[in-house]
């Protein structure tokens, strides 16, 4: 699994044998069912998870005990709770398996390690971390601006491989709308 991690790495910096030694003595390769929530609400988050394979959620429930997905993890990337993860205070969401996965973790101190010792990792994480600035700007802008079916036609465009893996209603919530609207498009969609 960490070859999976190190050959993305390898595509934007060069890695030496010292960067991959740390990393494998950091990152901890598990495997979970789906359904498996691995992340609670209420509690620090213990690890920020890489995905390898697989599909994740972050999800908390609102005031009518309905749950909330605020964000789908399409493999490869990065998921936790990440403020609460970085800043190690109680997180108000919930990380979940939605499929069978196969995830690399890592410890906020082996984080702080990794990026202390290694030249190469911290500009990689901070490469990342702009990456998710970027993505959850655009998205709260798309949620503003963009149409339920516009949404959901441009979710299938960037991964079309999430609406075999993931259940409609996590994918309609996600996008802001009710279950039944996202049957409806994909409906009109299909004729």
């Amino acid at each position: 699994m960490h070859s999976y991690l190190l050959n993305i790495i390898s595509q934007k910096v060069s890695l030496t044998d010292a960067d991959i030694d740390l990393c494998k003595a950091c990152f901890e390769p598990v495997l979970f069912p789906k359904n498996r929530v691995v992340e609670e609400e209420g509690t620090i988050p213990k690890y920020l998870y890489f995905v390898v394979k697989g599909f994740m959620r972050l999800f908390h429930y609102n005031e009518n005990g309905d749950e909330v997905t605020t964000h789908i993890n399409c493999p490869p990337g990065f998921l936790t709770s990440y403020s609460h993860f970085i800043d190690q205070t109680k997180a108000d969401e919930n990380v979940e398996c939605i499929t069978d996965c196969e995830l690399l973790r890592i410890t906020k101190s082996n984080l702080d390690r990794l990026t202390s010792q290694s030249a190469v990792f911290k500009d990689f994480s901070i490469g990342v971390f702009q990456q998710s600035i970027a993505y959850n700007e655009n998205r709260s802008k798309e949620l503003a601006t963009l149409t339920a079916e516009q949404r959901y036609k441009k979710l299938i465009e960037n991964y079309p491989g999430i609406v075999h893996h993931v259940p409609v209603q996590y994918i309609a919530s996600f996008l802001g709308m009710k279950a039944e609207s996202l049957s409806r498009i994909r409906k009109r969609m299909n004729s």
